[in-house]
């Protein structure tokens, strides 16, 4: 015979005070590590989100970010000429080259400190490449003046990136004119200007860091490829989706945050464990007298070993769901941390995904299994005669 549910769940409800702290024992377990993952993926999703897949950015393949990548002016001509650009209504290829830099600035808040600025130099059809880019407050910097755009999360977050105000780098003074916001991706986190005064500011002459340009078709990736390959003068750069690479560039940050969240979560995990199986061997103490009526009915061992462990799960999943719930406010909060591939401040939210959700859920099953097993396998042994004579 199986041991009905509403007997499990009015067990539960008989121990109120040690559910209740087993509970918020592991949803407070659960609630970090379901910010490691959220977080884990809200880095992801930022860089994912950003460029296009209609997009084709070159880089040298030694190059472990944007701003450790050199493309020279004849390499430029040569990636220009490629057929498979697409063209402007004025018959000029869609293509850019940016230079990218990295400037300090200082942080707003008590904290304070000093970290790291991208500043992107860009052509005229960098506009029309990147369309979120969208002015919010000012004006557009003008071409061939030392003026640049703040994207709005360096505006809230560092002195002096305001509309308005003066920043000094590259041995130069450049004007903040006009605020942009591209609805959250990594340029989001970043400076424009425009890219000949970038060369000349860091004598970069006529080099670039990155190439990007618009297909004419999204079918001729490969042709693109096939063509750097064929190329001895493009055949130490790469070619990818613009979204690709952004996304590449979030994988390393977002495995070294799983990993030691994941670590510290399991460390913590421990104390839940414990609580847990503290909670179910109380359980097995004090009802010792109805174990042995239950096996005297004819319920069998493996049916009072299931119903503990389910018991054990029970506990386990609602401090799963309150810890997700208190977790899911996360996302209305904007962080921001050090890009390691580009050594410069990156805003991002936190993002509740399905496989967070999932592997949540499995977590704190591992937990109740784990915190539930040996005191449901001490119930399952109990002598009939024995555990009556308790009474």
């Amino acid at each position: 015979m199986k041991i009905p549910m509403k007997y499990i769940v009015r067990s539960l409800f008989a121990r109120r005070l040690t559910t209740a702290i087993t509970i918020f024992g592991v949803s407070l377990v659960v609630f970090v590590f379901t910010a490691v993952l959220m977080m884990s993926d809200g880095i992801r999703q930022t860089l994912r989100g950003t460029g296009s897949s209609e997009n084709v950015l070159i880089a040298r393949k030694a190059a472990n970010g944007e701003i450790s990548s050199i493309i020279t002016s004849n390499t430029y001509g040569v990636i220009s000429s490629l057929p498979q650009i697409a063209r402007g209504a004025d018959g000029a290829p869609l293509i850019t080259g940016d230079v990218v830099v990295v400037i300090n600035l200082e942080k707003i808040g008590t904290d304070g400190g000093i970290s790291n600025v991208t500043v992107r130099g860009v052509s005229p059809a960098a506009l029309t490449l990147r369309p979120q880019i969208q002015v919010k407050e000012g004006r557009m910097f003008n071409w061939g003046a030392r003026e640049v755009i703040v994207g709005s999360s360096i505006a809230r977050r560092f002195q002096g990136a305001q509309v308005g105000s003066t920043i000094k780098f590259g041995g130069d003074n450049w004007t903040i004119v006009g605020l942009y916001d591209t609805g959250g991706d990594g340029f989001n986190s970043e400076m424009w200007g425009d890219v000949s005064q970038l060369q000349d500011a860091f004598r970069r002459g006529g080099s670039y860091s990155t190439v990007t340009f618009r297909l004419g078709a999204p079918d001729e990736l490969e042709a693109v490829k096939k063509s750097f390959e064929d190329d001895n003068r493009l055949q130490q750069f790469e070619a990818k989706t613009e979204r690709t690479f952004f996304e590449e560039q979030s994988e390393f940050m977002s495995i070294f945050i799983s990993v030691l969240g994941i670590f510290i979560t399991v460390f913590f995990s421990v104390g839940a464990i414990i609580g847990a199986m503290i909670t179910m061997y109380a359980a097995v103490a004090n009802r010792t007298v109805e174990i042995g009526t239950l096996r005297a009915l004819g319920f069998k061992r493996r049916s009072v070993l299931a119903a503990f462990l389910v018991e054990s799960f029970v506990l386990s999943l609602v401090g799963a769901l309150v810890g997700m719930l208190l977790a899911s406010f996360l996302q209305f909060v904007q962080v921001s941390t050090m890009n390691f591939a580009s050594f410069s401040e990156l805003e991002f939210a936190f993002a509740l995904t399905g496989s967070t959700v999932f592997f949540t859920i499995i977590f704190a099953l591992i937990m109740g299994f784990a915190g539930g097993f040996l005191p449901s396998i001490r119930a399952a042994r109990l002598n009939i005669v024995n555990a009556l004579r308790s009474a």
